[in-house]
């Protein structure tokens, strides 16, 4: 039986590795609040002390961080996963960071002789829970579907996007269009009530035409009731933003809507909503 690694038990984390071992594969946990562990311990997962145990017992470790900061944190020192890999292992990289950040990362593990595969995932919370993500996968193609098993537990579909970097690349694209949606909707919605129109109406205008989606179907109930508990935290959508119009101008492509969105996101943060739901920007309007 295949020996999956996973590093990192946040939101979206838990509910993965969750999945993983419900998919009939051994796993080993790490987080750096080794609470967080727990729920995997009693499924049936090991827990890790460092992440250097992780990489020596696993032979694929799955990297589900905030971002390259936490990334470099269990790579590196004493008991981190670096002085552990080697041919025969591979690092799936699920966390969304730069397309940079991510084709450094990959010749820095490919340099100790194990494999990398660039695997950010498309959806929130919830989508982790069912098991229902989108996986923007990056690099060699047979080492993808190599691995169809694993990431059918955790997606309902595999995008090859290309080269390691790619997958990445692809997320940025995915976030962007996705926080433009959210600040569209939100400053709609915002409208329509100081005109006078009740938001339930709103919504069942919206969700009744060419517009409705499950985003906007999920998020108008969060601004009907006016609460937004965290599927998927803003301040989390915030730094991505920020990933995003880095990566924009690396590729010298102007982005005048999304540094524009950005300035939402970053006002709402600036209010303290960062810990609620991404859909929170709302209150901003």
């Amino acid at each position: 039986m295949e020996k999956i690694g996973f590093i990192g038990m946040g939101i979206m984390g838990k509910p993965m590795a969750l999945n993983v071992l419900a998919g009939g594969f051994q796993v080993m946990a790490y987080n750096r609040t080794a609470a967080k562990v727990k729920p995997l311990e009693d499924s049936g997962a090991k827990r890790a002390g460092t992440p250097a145990e992780v990489g020596q017992w696993a032979d694929d470790v799955i990297l589900m961080l905030t971002g390259p900061d936490a990334i470099d944190a269990v790579l590196e020192g004493e008991d981190g996963l670096f002085g552990r890999l080697g041919p025969g292992k591979t690092v799936i990289n699920m966390s969304t960071v730069p397309p940079a950040y991510t084709r450094s990362l990959g010749q820095r593990i490919a340099n100790t002789g194990a494999g990398f595969i660039d695997a950010p995932v498309s959806g929130s919370k919830v989508q982790a829970e069912q098991g229902i993500l989108v996986i923007l996968a990056g690099g060699d193609e047979n080492e993808i579907q190599a691995r169809e098993k694993l990431f059918g537990c955790i997606g309902k579909q595999v995008v090859h996007c290309g080269q390691v970097g790619d997958g990445s690349t692809m997320k940025m694209v995915i976030n962007l269009l996705l926080a433009v949606m959210m600040a569209g909707f939100s400053e709609a919605i915002a409208m329509g009530e100081r005109c006078g129109l009740e938001t339930e109406a709103i919504l069942e205008a919206v969700l009744s035409g060419a517009m409705a989606c499950p985003l906007f179907k999920i998020k108008g109930e969060m601004a009907k009731e006016g609460k937004f508990p965290p599927q998927f935290p803003l301040k989390h959508m915030e730094k991505d933003l920020g990933f995003i119009l880095h990566t924009a101008e690396e590729c010298g492509i102007p982005i005048p809507v999304g540094r524009e969105v950005w300035k939402r996101f970053n006002a709402a943060m600036q209010k303290g909503f960062g810990d609620q739901d991404f859909a929170a920007v709302k209150q901003i309007y």
